[in-house]
């Protein structure tokens, strides 16, 4: 498969006949992708099917939770506990590597969020996430009623409330998030109006100048919005998109598409050296090796706090067998 380079730059990102590898198919609807720096897993999630599954080279895929409550986005924190996003309870949640669980966010002045759908942790401890109303629609969540009557994006600090950093009524479906590498931006991308807004970090957490970064980002031909959304380490976007992933300059240039075989929901950096590109992609996983990593996350680190194994640990998460959870022997 042949990529789309449109700017020389694309092709110091990722080789223009990069291959385009499926690691795993047969699922409902992929989401959620995000590497694991110690343990060397990707995990990812199935809305429909209520599973939160994992794959690694040597064993391919495997279940690690279900039901997930419909989870979504996921991320880790500095300590490497799991951040996610569900669909089911409209809860952003915190899972410690002992399977405690703690709810960061469900709530805003009282009335229920729609269905926290993506996230992003600044180096801070702050953590970001957006709220469109997906998980209120079925198949991909659970329908019932709305109770705020906006979708926007909030900011929680550690053992704070969630506190709205949007105008409640910029964004139609807010969705896929990332900071630039020196945190000074957020991006935050709307899938309905098919575009990616910018914002500047301030000292205190809060967003302001919120300016169109780039729009248009549909086709007549081929399916596919905004959805996932990454930095790379040198502040290029990388954005699903019709065919699979458009890439942006920091300065809002449209450099190239990775093209994938089905329509990309997400992506995350991953391998050894992050520099495989994991495409959650409808019905399969695909990994496409790029020159390019990711801006540097607090996670990647890959130090644990003191809920979990050491740095070093070779420790697997849980893996489903036989209805029950079960630590691998391996």
């Amino acid at each position: 498969m042949t990529h789309v380079t449109l700017r020389s730059e694309f092709e110091t990102l990722i080789d223009p006949y990069a291959p385009v590898a499926q690691v795993g198919t047969g699922f409902d609807f992929t989401e959620g992708p995000i590497w694991h720096p110690v343990d060397h897993y990707l995990l990812f999630s199935d809305m429909p099917g209520d599973v939160r599954r994992r794959w690694d080279a040597r064993r391919g895929v495997a279940e690690v939770k279900r039901p997930s409550n419909k989870c979504n986005g996921m991320t880790y924190d500095a300590e490497l506990n799991l951040i996610v996003c569900e669909h089911a309870t409209s809860s952003l949640i915190r899972e410690r590597p002992d399977g405690r669980r703690e709810v960061l966010a469900s709530h805003f002045q009282g009335q229920e969020l729609n269905s926290p759908n993506d996230v992003c942790v600044h180096s801070s401890g702050a953590i970001y996430f957006s709220d469109p109303w997906y998980g209120r629609m079925p198949v991909y969540g659970v329908e019932r009623p709305r109770q705020l009557g906006f979708q926007g994006v909030y900011r929680v600090m550690p053992g704070g409330e969630p506190k709205l950093v949007v105008d409640r009524n910029l964004f139609d479906q807010p969705n896929g998030l990332c900071f630039s590498p020196d945190e000074k931006l957020l991006y935050v991308n709307d899938t309905m109006l098919a575009l990616i807004r910018v914002f500047d970090v301030n000292g205190d957490g809060s967003l302001s100048n919120a300016r169109v970064f780039a729009s248009g980002i549909s086709s007549e031909l081929e399916p596919g919005l905004p959805d996932g959304m990454k930095c790379d380490q040198h502040g290029n976007v990388w954005v699903t998109a019709p065919g699979g992933v458009w890439v942006y300059s920091p300065r809002g240039e449209l450099l190239g598409k990775v093209r994938g075989p089905e329509l990309v929901a997400n992506l995350a950096w991953g391998g050894p050296d992050f520099r495989t590109l994991y495409l959650t992609s409808t019905h399969s996983v695909y990994a496409v090796p790029t020159k390019v990593g990711p801006r540097h996350e607090p996670y990647m680190s890959g130090k644990r706090g003191s809920g979990g194994a050491s740095a070093g640990s070779a420790s697997a998460a849980p893996i489903l067998a036989d209805g029950e959870m079960r630590l691998d022997p391996s």
